[in-house]
């Protein structure tokens, strides 16, 4: 790959099952593509992180992670593997869901897996659920803000359009989204995503 491309990271923040995260950022990569670069710039690389499969247990690493600069003196092999793959990407997008007011455990737990890894990144948050998860949003921006990274200014937020929406969405069910300019669902929202990756790219620039 051309080492100028910048390799983004886009994180499924849930491994609840049954769950719609992993729909909802399929949503988030097909409005990303939907946009085409200009026709001096390289489209970046976008690849998926599902924190489902990589399955870190509760951080049991016995060094402070801003204490560790080399990914070699890590305990574990998980976290060394996981260091590695942070340190492959230029910047992340987190989808994640609004559980009581905050963000799922599991994205804290991979978050505090590493410091240096992290720091100094682009990030953006595009959170969801029944208002949209902005308190999820702006409390998982705080955490990104303690590894040093860049979270952007920007928000996206995606709420669910009705109570049968919820209870689909809860169920795991086909939600029938898209990015296109079609959708049905969240078509303001496309263009929230649209500008907030948009900034995330001048961040990494």
């Amino acid at each position: 790959m051309d080492p100028k491309v910048s390799k983004v990271a886009l994180i499924i923040s849930s491994t609840r099952s049954p769950r719609a995260c992993p729909q909802i950022a399929n949503f988030v990569i097909d409005t990303i593509q939907s946009t085409s670069p200009g026709a001096d710039e390289a489209a970046p690389s976008l690849k998926v992180i599902d924190l489902e499969q990589w399955n870190l247990p509760m951080f049991n690493e016995s060094n402070i992670p801003s204490q560790v600069t080399d990914h070699t003196k890590y305990d574990h092999a998980h976290t060394i593997s996981w260091s590695l793959e942070v340190q492959a990407h230029n910047a992340f997008i987190f989808v994640v869901p609004q559980y009581n007011w905050g963000y799922p455990a599991v994205v804290k737990n991979a978050i505090d897996y590493l410091y240096h890894e992290w720091k100094g990144k682009p990030a953006m948050v595009v959170s969801y659920g029944s208002h949209g998860g902005g308190k999820c949003n702006v409390q998982l921006k705080e955490v990104l803000r303690g590894v040093r990274m860049r979270p952007t200014t920007k928000t996206v937020e995606l709420a669910f359009p009705s109570r049968e929406f919820l209870v689909r969405a809860s169920q795991g069910m086909d939600l029938e989204i898209d990015g296109t300019s079609e959708s049905r669902v969240w078509s303001k929202e496309r263009e929230d995503i649209i500008a907030n990756y948009a900034e995330l790219l001048e961040l990494i620039s």
